[in-house]
């Protein structure tokens, strides 16, 4: 298969997995707070997110510097990439066991009842899995193997599905679903490791000259992401502490909608990087601006339409998805979408600074942006209980998304277009005149609400064709292979299955 086939292959599989992944995470979504009810999936709401905390302070940037070590501008022999790949999953075994070991001593502090802190004990090895996951990930992406991934993803959602039925059937309660969510991502992780021995022997490693060079080029993105995960998850955490259960369940079950979005900028992001790390490091800075508009172009055409059709739709979308328990976190999308769109929009520019190996320049923007919305949170959501805390997330993120362009634009001498973002604008604000005028009672079924959301696309979609905001080679300029007047393969070429990236 031509390199070319290959990553539209790869990319297609990717896109069809995605979707079939969330339909069943939505499934899953939609069991458990049914079954739990407010209250109940307000507490499973603050055990994961209490966790997540442990989970992502232990990540150290190893994600991304994963796929940078190996895809990016270290060139490395099949043995060397082998011996990185070992070393990387045993420093990422380490650091997720220390970490996820305070979680259970951490949690005596905080005025949580017995329900949530045996709940955190018992969930521990559900975020055990997902973080040894990663490092075979960037092998999958390196390899343009996603397929393996999409497959593993898709198996581990059967699996939670048939455990929360199992849950059910035996009314095993919060803990059921809990012990569920551990299986299921165990039963992840033993698919990737399965599905990449063809690629390598993954057994952790601890070679300490091999680990310094990790930390070394880590620590930048570490201190970021533990930035990022007091903006970004500290929302949730302090709501559970200020309100109670029922709010945190309203809350939780919109952030869960918003996690299944933001999965589309960062999974596309995922497949960019590499091809604007090669083209950095090879001094291709045309193609780096090419590509990186493109994508910039993509994320918009993406992203506005969810911003307006939330406007009209977030209360049946919630109803529908949750159950009718949950409907007023449907005013709760409504607000928080507007982050939705901030992350679409600058999730390439940040993956455009780790390509450009600008990371350490964002530490200052990150503290800034880290500690004005803690002190926003502690104002607002006493207050304002959940809209206080949507509030600064859209704050926090909009700002981020600034902080992350300008940096983009300081050091590569990017100038965005925005004609592209305006067309998109325009045909949104008609799709939405007709989301407008449309008779609520059409909501309020499974049926009617599917062939709104569908009508609505096709008029956002017509228009944006009329406009001339899509064209047919638009993703094809990214993925094609660029050539240098030497001949030589850029993007996602040859560069990319080779020893010298």
């Amino acid at each position: 298969m031509s390199l070319a086939k290959k990553v539209a292959h790869n990319t297609l599989i990717q896109i069809i997995a995605k979707i079939i992944s969330t339909i069943l995470g939505l499934l899953a979504l939609a069991f458990i707070t049914r079954y739990l009810g407010l209250a109940g999936f307000g507490e499973y709401t603050t055990i994961i997110t209490f966790l997540t905390f442990f989970a992502v302070i232990a990540d150290f940037g190893l994600t991304l510097v994963t796929v940078q070590m190996i895809s990016g501008r270290d060139g490395n022999s099949g043995a060397e990439e082998n011996k990185i790949l070992n070393n990387l999953f045993g420093l990422r075994l380490v650091s997720i066991l220390l970490f996820l070991a305070l979680a259970p001593l951490l949690i005596s502090f905080f005025p949580y009842g017995a329900t949530v802190k045996t709940g955190v004990t018992l969930a521990l090895a559900a975020f055990l899995f997902p973080a040894l996951n990663q490092i075979l990930i960037g092998l999958f992406q390196k390899r343009l193997s996603m397929n393996r991934n999409a497959l593993a993803e898709i198996a581990s959602r059967v699996i939670l599905i048939i455990g929360l039925l199992i849950t059910k059937y035996f009314q095993l309660g919060l803990n059921g679903v809990l012990a569920t969510t551990v299986v299921s991502a165990a039963g992840s992780f033993l698919l990737h490791y399965l599905l990449a021995l063809k690629f390598a022997v993954i057994r952790p490693r601890f070679d300490w000259p091999i680990w310094k060079k990790i930390i070394s080029k880590s620590w930048p993105l570490a201190i970021t992401i533990v930035l990022n995960l007091i903006y970004l998850r500290a929302d949730t955490l302090l709501l559970s502490l200020f309100r109670g259960a029922n709010e945190v369940g309203l809350y939780g079950a919109t952030y869960k909608i918003i996690d299944v979005l933001t999965t589309i900028p960062f999974m596309f992001a995922g497949l960019i990087l590499p091809i604007l790390t090669a083209a950095w490091s090879e001094n291709n800075h045309p193609y780096f601006k090419k590509v990186l508009q493109r994508s910039f172009d993509f994320m918009a055409l993406t992203a506005i339409p969810l911003v307006i059709g939330a406007q009209f739709l977030g209360r049946p979308i919630m109803s529908f998805v949750a159950g009718r328990d949950f409907a007023a976190s449907g005013e709760i999308l409504q607000v928080l979408i507007f982050a939705v769109a901030a992350i679409f929009l600058g999730t390439m520019f940040s993956h455009a600074v780790i390509a450009l190996d600008k990371q350490k320049k964002m530490i200052v923007f990150y503290v800034f942006t880290s500690l004005s919305s803690l002190i926003a949170y502690l104002i607002l959501i006493p207050r304002f209980s959940y809209f206080g805390a949507a509030s600064v997330t859209i704050y926090s993120e909009v700002l981020i998304a600034i902080f992350s362009a300008y940096c983009v634009f300081k050091y590569s001498r990017f100038r965005l277009d925005l004609k592209i973002s305006l067309k998109s604008l325009a045909s949104g604000l008609l799709m939405g005149g007709f989301l407008y005028f449309l008779p609520g009672h059409y909501q309020n079924t499974i049926g009617g609400l599917s062939v709104i959301i569908v009508l609505a696309s096709l008029i956002y979609f017509s228009f944006l064709y009329l406009f001339g905001g899509i064209k047919k080679n638009d993703l094809e300029i990214i993925f094609k292979r660029q050539k240098k007047s030497g001949g030589q393969a850029y993007g996602l070429g040859s560069n990319l299955d080779g020893p010298n990236l």
